[in-house]
């Protein structure tokens, strides 16, 4: 699953990242949403464009032009700043109805970063007039925005939020996650949080057994790799597709 479409390896959230990662021959591209003062669907990482591009600004008091105009490429770098081999290529952030276009039968996760004002009304028409609601998990880290798109997509498969995870994580502990409800699908969940070692062999075989997939962020190590696909969890989203696919043994190279 390439986080951002592969950050390490092409710029965050644009369709070159995307592009690459699908010729990689990932299963899942992962990309963050936000919606522009003019109602567009784009994909960016942060809140604002200032980290990412040479472009200031809250992405959700810019127009589509204006995002657009920003140069994604911009900070880009692979060896700790000494090149920038994007720069001033032309590349933009990403739609996200350029992706839903170009990657067909790909699935994808979409994050919804912006809470207010609200993207879940558009995300879902988005999805539907695409046709892509059975390819799509949604996930956010704010349970408002996430129990919206719920209430008003709910053909659409969803990670849980934190707060949902956590009965679940801590009950897994003493084989007692089956007490727990389970909103969603997915659990989208980091190896350890707070202290807490969240992606065991227990966590696995509980969530297994529920029927939700677990998939691991943001793991870029191939030894770590190794050993949660041992765990037999379901996903690895990675910064570096390139790394995971020599890990898998090419298996998934077009």
């Amino acid at each position: 699953m390439a986080h951002q479409g592969g950050e390490l390896v092409r710029p965050s959230n644009t369709m070159l990242a995307y592009r690459h990662a699908a010729d990689l021959g990932v299963d899942m591209l992962e990309m963050d949403l936000h919606g522009t003062r003019d109602g567009a669907l784009v994909l960016s990482h942060d809140e604002t464009l200032d980290r990412l591009t040479d472009t200031p600004g809250r992405v959700a008091d810019l127009t589509l032009k204006e995002v657009l105009a920003a140069d994604a490429g911009y900070a880009f770098t692979p060896d700790g700043g000494v090149t920038h081999p994007y720069r001033g290529q032309g590349v933009p952030p990403a739609q996200l109805s350029d992706v839903l276009a170009a990657f067909p039968d790909l699935p994808l996760t979409i994050e919804i970063k912006q809470a207010q004002p609200s993207v879940a009304g558009a995300l879902c028409g988005a999805l539907r007039e695409a046709g892509a609601a059975d390819r799509v998990v949604v996930a956010s880290f704010s349970d408002a925005a996430l129990a919206e798109f719920r209430t008003l997509c709910p053909e659409v498969m969803t990670s849980m939020t934190e707060r949902e995870l956590r009965p679940l994580v801590l009950l897994s502990k003493v084989s007692l996650s089956g007490l727990a409800r389970v909103p969603g699908q997915v659990a989208q969940v980091p190896v350890r949080a707070g202290g807490i070692e969240v992606v065991t062999p227990g966590f696995v075989r509980a969530m297994h057994a529920r029927g939700v997939a677990v998939q691991v962020w943001t793991i870029n190590d191939p030894a770590e790799m190794r050993r949660l696909i041992g765990m037999g969890v379901d996903g690895l989203i990675t910064d570096r597709p390139d790394l995971l696919r020599d890990v898998l043994g090419g298996a998934n190279t077009p």
